[in-house]
């Protein structure tokens, strides 16, 4: 598999090697946000050891294959919170991320939205659990590209 050329997968604008590459090589991520992110981009890049060390330990399947078939497209964050009663967000031991990951399998497109939730501890965030859902898309040849280029479908994803 190749790393992406036009920055990290999460979509950030940012290189990997300044966004999710520096979490996926040890750095604690500062936020369940961007521990999220760096999860987008590790199912994208097939980081299965990233996944597995970043799920909390009481949720966290023993094996985690990976998905070739799966082709990780696009991330959308529609809300992001740290929370923890009677402390400050500096010190919130919990988050919750709304996303919606846009990805393909074959010729097939589709939309997972998912409300995750974060757990901090020994100051590293950990993914939890979350309440996925799956929505197929049917994106016409002149629809806006469901990958977010800006580019018609049918010369960006469509063509492929």
């Amino acid at each position: 598999m190749s790393l992406p050329v036009d920055g990290c997968p999460c979509g950030s604008g940012q290189s990997l090697a300044q966004c999710c590459g520096r979490f996926h090589a040890g750095e604690p991520a500062p936020t369940p946000e961007a521990l999220m992110r760096s999860r987008f981009s590790a199912f994208a890049l097939e980081l299965t050891d990233y996944l597995l060390a970043s799920w909390h330990p009481s949720t966290r399947p023993a094996v985690l294959a990976p998905e070739s078939a799966t082709r990780w497209l696009r991330l959308e964050v529609l809300e992001s919170v740290e929370a923890s009663a009677g402390k400050s967000v500096d010190q919130a031991d919990e988050g919750y991320v709304h996303f919606r990951a846009t990805f393909r399998e074959g010729r097939h497109f589709a939309a997972l939205q998912e409300a995750s939730r974060f757990r901090r501890e020994g100051g590293r965030w950990f993914y939890l659990d979350g309440s996925p859902t799956v929505t197929r898309l049917k994106p016409g040849r002149n629809d806006a590209c469901v990958c977010g280029s800006g580019r018609k479908f049918k010369v960006c994803c469509g063509s492929e």
